[in-house]
C-alpha cells in the first residue's frame, strides 16, 4: 500500500522527533549565562565533558534559528557584507583618472625603482608617468599637478581613483588634490580588484616583449624604457576595449572618424562579394560609449531575465 501523497494528509509523528520539553531544555541551556557568548560548537563539547548530551550541534543551531536566537555572540563585530565600490562614469576625457605605483626591478636583488602612472579612464591614455627611486606622497602630488596642468583639468572636479597605499593617502597628496579641485576616490579595504584599469595597464606594461627581464640597469634606463612604452601604448597600441583604436585617438575624438571609415570599407567589401558574407553583419565599428569605473553588478534575477 502506497503512502498518501496528498499535501493535506495527516502524517504520523516521526519516532525520533524531539519533544517540546527537550527543545525547551536546549534553548534554556543556550541561555545560561556561561553559554551566552558561545556557539553550539563550544556548548555541545562542554556539556559532553560534564556527561550531558541534549543533541548535536546542528540541532542546537536549528532550534536557535527557530527561536530567532541565532545571532552573533561576543564583543567582536559580526561579519558584514562588503560595501559596493564607488562608481564613476566618464563620458569624455578628463573626467575620471586612476593612478597607481608599481615596482620596476633592478639587477640588484631587493632594489627597485617605482613607476608612477596616471591613466584617463575614458580613453585609457597614459596622461602622466614618472619613475623614481622611492615611493613618496610629495612626488605623487607633483606628478598630479603637472598632469592636470598639461590636461587643462585644474579645478574641474576630476575624479582621481587609487588604492589605499601610503603615498595615495599621504597628507601631502590629499592636500594637493584638495587645492587642485580633485575628487579623491579609494579602493575598499582589503579588496584587490577595485582599481582594474591601473592593474590592467601595468600588466600590459610588464608583458611587453621589450621588458628587461634582468631588470633596469639604472634609474635613467628605467625612465627611458617607460617613456618609450608610453609613446607606444598611447599612439600605436590598438586597445581591445576601445574597439581597436589607440588611446590617443579615443582621447582626441578621432576614433569616431576612424571607425566610420572602417565600417565603410567593410560594407564595400561585402557589396563586392555578398555571397561570402551571407546574412552575417559586418564587423562592429561603433565607437565605445561611456566608461564606468567599478560598475554596479546587476542583481542575479535581472541578469537572468536579460539573458
Amino acid at each position: 500500500m502506497q503512502q498518501d501523497k496528498r499535501a493535506e494528509a495527516i502524517r504520523p509523528v516521526p519516532a525520533n522527533k524531539m519533544s517540546v520539553a527537550e527543545q525547551a531544555a536546549i534553548i534554556a541551556v543556550c541561555n545560561q549565562p556561561r553559554f551566552a557568548s558561545l556557539p553550539p560548537t563550544q556548548i555541545v563539547p562542554t556539556l559532553l565533558d560534564e556527561g550531558i548530551y541534549h543533541g548535536s550541534e546542528s540541532t542546537f543551531y536549528r532550534l536557535l534559528k527557530q527561536h530567532n536566537q541565532l545571532n552573533h555572540r561576543g564583543r567582536r563585530l559580526a561579519p558584514s557584507a562588503s560595501k559596493a565600490p564607488q562608481t564613476f562614469t566618464a563620458t569624455a576625457p578628463g573626467q575620471v583618472l586612476c593612478w597607481d605605483i608599481t615596482y620596476l626591478p633592478s639587477p640588484v636583488r631587493g632594489q627597485f625603482y617605482y613607476l608612477y602612472m596616471i591613466e584617463d579612464v575614458y580613453s585609457r591614455k597614459i596622461v602622466g608617468q614618472e619613475v623614481y627611486d622611492c615611493e613618496s606622497g610629495v612626488l605623487a602630488a607633483q606628478l598630479l599637478e603637472r598632469t592636470l596642468i598639461r590636461e587643462k583639468a585644474l579645478h574641474s572636479g576630476v575624479v582621481l581613483h587609487s588604492d589605499n597605499g601610503a603615498p595615495m593617502k599621504a597628507q601631502t597628496m590629499r592636500m594637493k588634490a584638495y587645492e587642485l579641485g580633485v575628487v579623491t576616490s579609494y579602493s575598499r579595504p582589503r579588496v584587490s580588484n577595485d582599481n582594474p584599469f591601473a592593474e590592467s595597464l601595468f600588466k600590459t606594461c610588464k608583458y611587453r616583449p621589450s621588458w628587461p627581464t634582468q631588470g633596469f640597469k639604472s634609474l635613467e634606463a628605467a625612465r627611458d624604457w617607460v617613456l618609450s612604452f608610453t609613446r607606444w601604448y598611447n599612439n600605436e597600441h590598438k586597445h581591445s576595449q576601445l574597439n581597436f583604436v589607440t588611446p590617443s585617438q579615443r582621447h582626441t575624438g578621432e576614433d569616431k572618424e576612424i571607425l566610420a571609415k572602417r565600417k565603410l570599407t567593410m560594407q564595400q567589401a561585402k557589396a563586392q562579394n555578398p555571397i561570402r558574407w551571407g546574412s552575417q553583419e559586418v564587423r562592429d565599428c561603433e565607437p565605445v560609449g561611456p566608461t564606468t569605473l567599478n560598475p554596479a553588478k546587476e542583481p542575479e534575477k535581472m541578469r537572468l531575465q536579460a539573458a
